[in-house]
């Protein structure tokens, strides 16, 4: 199991590993995701991100199986299977390394430069604080989409459920490992604040419009109109204005394999348990005219300059 979990290899928008052009003032970044398309929140947050001038994409890494339990595959495939890309194949080759691997030496290339963006599960950056350590530490900070606090909506799937967010639910091992790592910054995009971010027909109207790549992509193969859970986390990662509201608390996820399990479990100053609990900026409320001016903004520009990851 442990092997087949870090054969998990590095991806780049399924299969491409990309920097853009780095610059003095560049943000550094490595995107952990699940990788589903075409189009859809896990591509479209990676674009966004890939998009940003001020951004240097570091890698991309593809998050599959679980720490305890076997990988489920009726949700997504094993970390050896490649299926065909409806929208083509890439030209570009991934890399040789495990993603674990792969984080880690990226932070110690870049002490204290590096942000993990996790927008999937968590097996792949809980493998990496295992194997090494100081690896939270000698980060930037963490931007996980994960979580869920008291979402305000009808939606069934989580007003019956408030706690229960998928990439927590996954791997709750994981999620447990990485929230109690000591990172200088944990950020989480919840839930609550992702249901009041929709992907309308409005927004992919004026993506649309233009000429250049990305939008091209996304007026092709866009998928359902549904929550920009990923997109989100991103777009608050590159402009904070973004969040109108947030708490400090300090979040863990159950891992007691009972009816709760894989719920997220959070606490404030003052009634926290006395346990190696890390506070996380748990994000509430969005700017919504501003994320979305923003968003589009991103998907219609030119796309960035995509050159190959450097090779271990």
């Amino acid at each position: 199991m442990m092997k087949r979990i870090l054969s998990t290899l590095l991806l780049a928008a399924l299969a491409l590993l990309a920097m853009s052009p780095a610059s003095a003032s560049a943000r550094r970044v490595v995107i952990d995701q699940d990788g589903s398309g075409p189009g859809g929140s896990n591509q479209m947050s990676t674009m966004a991100l890939l998009q940003s001038a001020d951004v240097e994409v570091l890698g991309i890494t593809i998050v599959t199986g679980g720490l305890v339990e076997p990988p489920k595959p009726a949700v997504m495939p094993g970390p050896w299977e490649t299926p065909p890309l409806r929208e083509g194949e890439t030209r570009l080759q991934p890399i040789a390394e495990d993603a674990a691997h792969f984080m880690i030496r990226q932070v110690h290339a870049y002490p204290h430069q590096v942000t993990i963006y996790a927008a999937g599960p968590l097996t792949n950056v809980a493998l990496a604080i295992s194997i090494d350590p100081h690896f939270a530490e000698l980060a930037q900070g963490i931007v996980l989409m994960g979580g869920s606090l008291n979402p305000h909506t009808d939606d069934p799937e989580f007003s019956t459920s408030p706690r229960h967010e998928f990439n927590f639910w996954f791997d709750p091992e994981a999620a447990h490992i990485v929230l109690r790592a000591h990172w200088p910054r944990i950020d989480v995009t919840t839930v609550d604040i992702s249901i009041q971010a929709m992907f309308t027909e409005a927004m992919l109207a004026a993506i649309a419009n233009s000429p250049h790549p990305a939008a091209r992509y996304i007026a092709e193969y866009s998928q359902e109109r549904y929550y920009l859970w990923d997109e989100l986390a991103a777009c608050a990662w590159l402009d904070p204005k973004i969040v109108t509201k947030e708490r400090l608390l300090y979040m863990d996820v159950d891992i007691s394999h009972g009816p709760s399990y894989g719920n997220t479990l959070t606490w404030s100053r003052d009634v926290r348990p006395e346990l190696d609990l890390q506070q996380v900026h748990a994000q509430l409320e969005v700017d919504l005219p501003r994320f979305t001016r923003q968003f589009i903004e991103l998907m219609s520009a030119p796309t960035v300059r995509v050159v190959p990851a450097r090779r271990p």
